[in-house]
């Protein structure tokens, strides 16, 4: 089970907790049976050279459900995603082996901007990104979750 965070645990600038990620080639091609996104640079090495690329490339769409992933683990059972927003700034490879996991990795993380609260509801807004083993961010953006008080 997911760990509960409350509302008065967070701070403007706070880091919540972040989620390391390692796409293989293989779960390209389930997202892609999955979202109908069977654009050969996501599972065809040969392919994505042809086209330029260095070798196959995460989908964008499932970057973005990586940022949704690491809102809802934060926002845990009692809290609520209410928004996941963001942009692709870069291309990420998959993982082809052994010796991808280090230099393929991908952390999505994110960073308190605002805390509010109104009526009944605490929210926090944030800032999150994809970021690559190199420390770019390739994938900005912002979320929204709402957090059980302690009260």
């Amino acid at each position: 089970m997911a760990e509960q965070h409350y509302f008065e645990d967070f701070d403007e600038g706070d880091s919540i907790p972040s989620l390391e990620k390692n796409p293989t080639s293989q779960q390209l091609v389930q997202w892609a049976a999955g979202s109908g996104d069977f654009y050969q640079i996501h599972y065809d090495t040969r392919y994505a050279q042809d086209t330029g690329l260095d070798d196959i490339i995460v989908h964008g769409a499932l970057k973005h459900a990586f940022l949704g992933e690491l809102l809802w683990r934060f926002a845990g059972p009692e809290g609520q995603v209410k928004r996941v927003q963001c942009a692709y700034r870069g291309m990420d490879p998959a993982v082809q082996g052994k010796d991808d996991l280090v230099d393929r990795k991908f952390v999505l993380e994110g960073k308190v901007t605002r805390k509010y609260s109104e009526g009944e509801k605490n929210y926090l807004e944030l800032a999150i990104q994809g970021v690559r083993a190199d420390g770019s961010i390739s994938t900005p953006g912002v979320g929204i979750v709402t957090l059980p008080s302690r009260a």
